[in-house]
């Protein structure tokens, strides 16, 4: 088997598998046209010097899927971009073992799996992944209906009878019984 083929095809196995050295959040995020997006990724076990690259993928993982490099954070550089990303919309930053991709006005191309990956000797571990779907406008959550109660009803006496009168006569009924 080729090498850049065995290569691939071992990315492939360890982005299903997933790592629990990359702790990857969030799983899943909804992003609005033109929002900024941050994706986490808290190197675990891994040492200090590690680099954590950022990949994406397109379409969900398949056999003719791929992964785009975009970036790696490195100490003396910073953000080191992939050929052909806008260096302007992405950046990676990194806080302690916490490594995070920002992505500026984001647009629905952007939308895809994005795993953070660092490279060891001789594997590859990959984090879970976080799908991103970046839509024009944001779906709404239904508001819940409430309930109408009914007004209670409002007993009125008639004008020829007062309050006090019916009063009376209900007093005396309870002393005859």
């Amino acid at each position: 088997m080729q090498p850049l083929l065995w290569l691939l095809l071992a990315a492939q196995l360890a982005a299903l598998c997933g790592s629990s050295a990359l702790l990857q959040t969030p799983a899943s995020m909804t992003a609005q046209t033109n929002q900024t997006v941050m994706l986490s990724c808290e190197a675990k076990t891994l040492p200090t010097h590690s680099r954590i690259y950022w990949l994406r993928q397109r379409q969900a993982p398949s056999a003719n899927s791929h992964y785009e490099f975009l970036a790696f954070w490195d100490l003396t550089k910073g953000t080191v971009h992939g050929k052909e990303v806008e260096q302007e919309k992405l950046t990676v930053l990194r806080d302690s073992s916490r490594y995070t991709l920002s992505l500026r006005s984001v647009k629905p191309s952007d939308s895809g799996v994005y795993f953070c990956m660092t490279v060891g000797n001789p594997d590859l571990t990959f984090g879970k992944g976080t799908l991103l779907s970046v839509v024009d406008v944001l779906p709404t959550t239904p508001q819940p209906t409430k309930k109408t109660t009914p007004k209670k009803k409002v007993f009125r006496f008639p004008n020829l009878v007062t309050r006090k009168g019916l009063q009376r006569r209900a007093r005396l009924r309870l002393l005859k019984q």
